[in-house]
């Protein structure tokens, strides 16, 4: 047993509905007793396809203590529902860049002889695009009429943004400039964009309301399995937000790396301090 993400269901919102139900093709959810379940830690990957299915909003990620996602056995219950259902969740593992856990799943079809499906055509219901993992790194600015980039344009480099969202095997993490930023930060500094994210890799928290734990233990893997360069923590000026600076402080420390750390202070008033 170890602490990983996994998904949570709460039964006095979900109503029975099943929406869930074809969009985990791990198979890891059942309605039983009118209630939506998780039947197995095995099963779930905890990427959260089910979630932007579920109508009442009865369905988060938690990280806790949980068996070990095993992906041979989710491919073996995946298999018998059939080439549409491995197309889904191949293109569900791909999506949130769980690489490894891909690799797994194509050597499992190879050795059993079973065809790949393409994973470039067709739709499937696998998706969640409210954290499948996208790295905007390449983008190029807008321009006005004249040829000329506004100032104003967004600088943000990958989705998701919110840590508890971002896996720490995500593509974009590794080799990157990070700023971790309390989530009012960009709505009281203007100019966030262009002075504080402009080529950073950017994570949002709530030191207030999050559970700082968590957050502690998913950073430290996170420095432990990327090169980071730098880490830079904007927060408000408020007592509250420092609480994540001995956090991030702690599990580069603990990481045995060398990375440059940056703390970054705004005023309520919007100033930066």
């Amino acid at each position: 047993m170890a602490k990983r993400n996994i998904i949570k269901i709460d039964e006095a919102k979900c109503t029975g509905c099943s929406l869930c139900i074809p969009n985990c093709p791990e198979g890891a959810l059942q309605i039983i007793d009118g209630k939506a379940r998780l039947i197995s830690d095995l099963f779930c990957d905890g990427l959260g396809a089910c979630i932007g299915h579920c109508p009442e909003g009865a369905i988060t990620i938690e990280e806790r203590e949980a068996q070990q996602y095993d992906e041979r056995k989710v491919m073996s219950n995946i298999i018998r529902q059939g080439p549409n259902v491995i197309k889904a969740h191949l293109e569900h593992l791909k999506g949130h860049g769980e690489n490894v856990l891909l690799s797994e799943a194509l050597a499992f079809l190879k050795k059993n002889k079973i065809n790949i499906p393409d994973m470039h055509s067709g739709h499937t219901h696998a998706g969640c695009p409210g954290a499948k993992v996208m790295d905007l790194r390449r983008k190029e600015a807008p321009k006005s009429k004249s040829g000329v980039q506004h100032s104003a344009n967004s600088e943000l480099r990958q989705w998701p943004v919110q840590l508890m969202l971002v896996p720490v095997t995500a593509p974009y993490l590794n080799n990157s400039n990070l700023l971790i930023s309390a989530d009012c930060v960009p709505f009281t500094y203007a100019n966030f964009h262009a002075d504080l994210l402009k080529g950073k890799t950017l994570l949002i928290a709530c030191p207030k309301l999050d559970d700082l734990k968590i957050y502690q233990e998913k950073l430290g893997q996170l420095f432990k399995q990327n090169t980071i360069k730098s880490v830079t923590y904007a927060h408000m000026e408020v007592p509250c937000c420092s609480g994540l600076t001995g956090i991030i402080r702690g599990a580069i420390e603990n990481s045995g790396k060398k990375i440059a750390y940056h703390d970054i202070v705004i005023g309520i008033s919007g100033d930066r301090l």
